[in-house]
């Protein structure tokens, strides 16, 4: 019992000192000056908006796509999967009114979802890049020009991806917190694998790929439900980099009831999963260049996960007095240091966004025992849904979050 014990302490301390010091190299890379220089010139850029019954955002996505600054040729496709609501109106009237839009039907296919519409967009681009946005995404006017900057100033780079910012932060307390898990998971640890280890991992949005590179890849894993995990895992396999741009920022609604919210984790967690089994299948994901990658990004939820679950166990165990006092001790001090990990990176990202004020610093104090938690039901719904969906031998259908209108905080 005692081995067992020591076994798991050291599983819990070993992630929490690899999640401190992610932490700690994303605090440096996000303070640091902006590295790349103006090119000579800018190659051919390419944006998909993939779409299905955007309308009530639509036309704000495409007033951001217009005002995009950059000095080369720059086309946006948005690319309409067979919507019935305003989508096409709204894509064809900014068509007519601006050059650099163009209005792209999709034809109907199977199976459903964002990476078959991706991959009829690179059926027929001829441009170096190409960049994804999610339809309710409003990226800023120097977005584009710093991703294709760092692109083609890094090492075997293929892309560069962005920071995805909460347009609806202040709409309620779950914005909030969600907007606070995207500055530490999507930047912070994001920021701090790119400083350590020059890995950077595909956000679904606001990311910018080689076009010949997708190509080489095969495209898109239609059955992929979280394809930027999927796509990234294949990038890094071929020992290509992807650099982490803080500096090129897009804003896009998060979900706003908790209903909407577990639907779309759900989808996400589904998408892990499903790589997960995939990378088992398919050994060429696992080589030394990318094995520390694979495991980071496929299990980034699931490890977690695991860890809240287990602590929160441990924690109750250990209050009813189930273990020895000598046992007791050190299983309260993991909870604790759990605790104080999560909490101060949540800290350390508010202080990097500026954004630290009574009401938000309280918010962060309590995400440990509130949203966290959330992803407890989570994995357990996924894990339900996969296995059931493999078991019957159906495709999961793709689920698309709801938008609002007028989702500015």
């Amino acid at each position: 019992m005692t081995i067992f014990f020591i076994c798991v302490m050291s599983f819990f301390w070993a992630l929490l000192l690899y999640y401190s010091w992610l932490a700690v190299g994303g605090v440096i890379h996000r303070r640091r000056l902006y590295p790349y220089n103006e090119l000579n010139h800018y190659p051919s850029v390419s944006i998909f908006i993939p779409a299905h019954n955007e309308g009530v955002v639509m036309k704000e996505t495409l007033q951001a796509m217009n005002a995009l600054d950059y000095p080369g040729e720059l086309r946006v496709f948005l690319l309409d999967d067979n919507s019935s609501d305003e989508t096409e109106a709204i894509g064809l009237a900014f068509s007519r009114m601006f050059s650099r839009i163009h209005y792209i039907q999709v034809p109907p296919g199977e199976p459903k979802g964002k990476s078959r519409v991706l991959n009829y967009g690179l059926s027929f681009i001829d441009t170096k890049y190409f960049l994804v946005y999610d339809a309710d995404n409003q990226p800023e006017p120097g977005a584009v020009k710093q991703l294709v900057e760092a692109a083609e100033q890094t090492d075997r780079a293929v892309g560069a991806v962005g920071y995805v910012k909460t347009i609806n932060a202040r709409k309620n307390l779950l914005t909030r917190m969600i907007a606070l898990e995207f500055q530490v998971f999507q930047l912070l640890m994001q920021s701090g694998r790119w400083y350590w280890w020059k890995m950077g991992s595909l956000a679904g949005t606001n990311m910018l790929l080689e076009v010949e590179a997708m190509q080489e890849l095969g495209g898109y894993d239609e059955y992929a439900m979280a394809e930027d995990a999927e796509l990234t895992i294949r990038v890094a396999a071929k020992g290509w980099r992807l650099p982490v741009v803080p500096e090129a920022k897009t804003w896009e609604q998060e979900p706003e009831t908790i209903s909407i919210f577990l639907r779309q984790r759900t989808r996400w967690l589904i998408g892990n999963i499903y790589l997960l089994e995939k990378s088992f299948k398919d050994f060429s994901f696992w080589n030394r260049t990318t094995m520390l990658h694979s495991v980071q990004h496929i299990t980034t939820y699931l490890f977690f996960v695991v860890l809240l679950f287990l602590s929160n166990i441990l924690f109750v165990l250990s209050l009813f007095d189930v273990f020895t006092t000598a046992i007791t001790v050190p299983l309260l001090m993991i909870w604790f240091m759990s605790y104080i990990v999560y909490t101060s990176q949540i800290f350390s990202a508010q202080v990097l966004e500026r954004d630290v004020t009574t009401r938000q610093v309280a918010v962060g104090s309590v995400m440990y025992f509130t949203y966290a938690q959330l992803f407890l039901i989570l994995l357990a719904k996924s894990f339900y849904a996969y296995t059931g969906s493999r078991l019957r031998r159906k495709v999961i259908k793709w689920d698309k979050t709801e938008r609002f209108k007028g989702g500015s905080s």
